[in-house]
């Protein structure tokens, strides 16, 4: 029997970021035109919070990438030569498809308060985090061992674990002098 890495590895590359962005869509249509019931205000706003936060950790990247990544002339940030380790990648691995498709999902049920919210975005977060490891199979064949050693040091889309690592690691360093 195959393990669910291998079931993973099984699958059309895109399917799982074409089922979460559809959830997501979904989401963004009943959290603004569908559900417009009252709402507490806390969550909204903590929703609204959070929905910046994951706007950061979407658009970030693209001038990452595009400064640090050794994109050939004419390609898309997408088609990054060199591993980028350090901004916002130095925080996370994953911060378009991994993290800020996270707080979307849970941003758009704080939003919306609604509970077939709660349900796309439980289905969306799982999906998307899945996602990942074939992110992280296909950034293997294309950067190697190098990529590995990047694995061991960032986490994979838990901000917050990522930037406590800068922090110690800063602390550390700065006791040495």
């Amino acid at each position: 029997m195959k393990n669910w890495k291998d079931t993973l590895r099984a699958l059309h590359p895109h399917l799982l970021a074409w089922i979460w962005t559809a959830l997501l869509l979904s989401q963004i249509v009943l959290a603004f035109f569908v559900f417009r019931q009252p709402k507490l205000q806390g969550l909204t706003v903590a929703g609204w919070a959070i929905w910046a936060l994951g706007t950061i950790f979407a658009i970030w990247p693209i001038f990452a990438l595009r400064l640090r990544g050794s994109v050939p002339e004419g390609k898309s940030y997408m088609e990054t030569t060199g591993l980028v380790d350090t901004g916002i990648y130095a925080i996370v691995r994953h911060p378009q498809g991994g993290t800020a498709g996270l707080l979307f999902n849970v941003a758009l049920a704080l939003i919306g308060q609604h509970w077939s919210l709660v349900v796309l975005a439980v289905l969306g977060m799982a999906l998307i985090y899945l996602d990942t490891f074939n992110a992280d199979e296909n950034c293997i064949g294309k950067f190697g061992d190098e990529y590995v050693r990047y694995m061991q040091r960032v986490p994979r889309v838990n901000f917050l674990s990522g930037i406590l690592r800068l922090l110690r690691n800063q602390k550390g360093e700065g006791s040495d002098l």
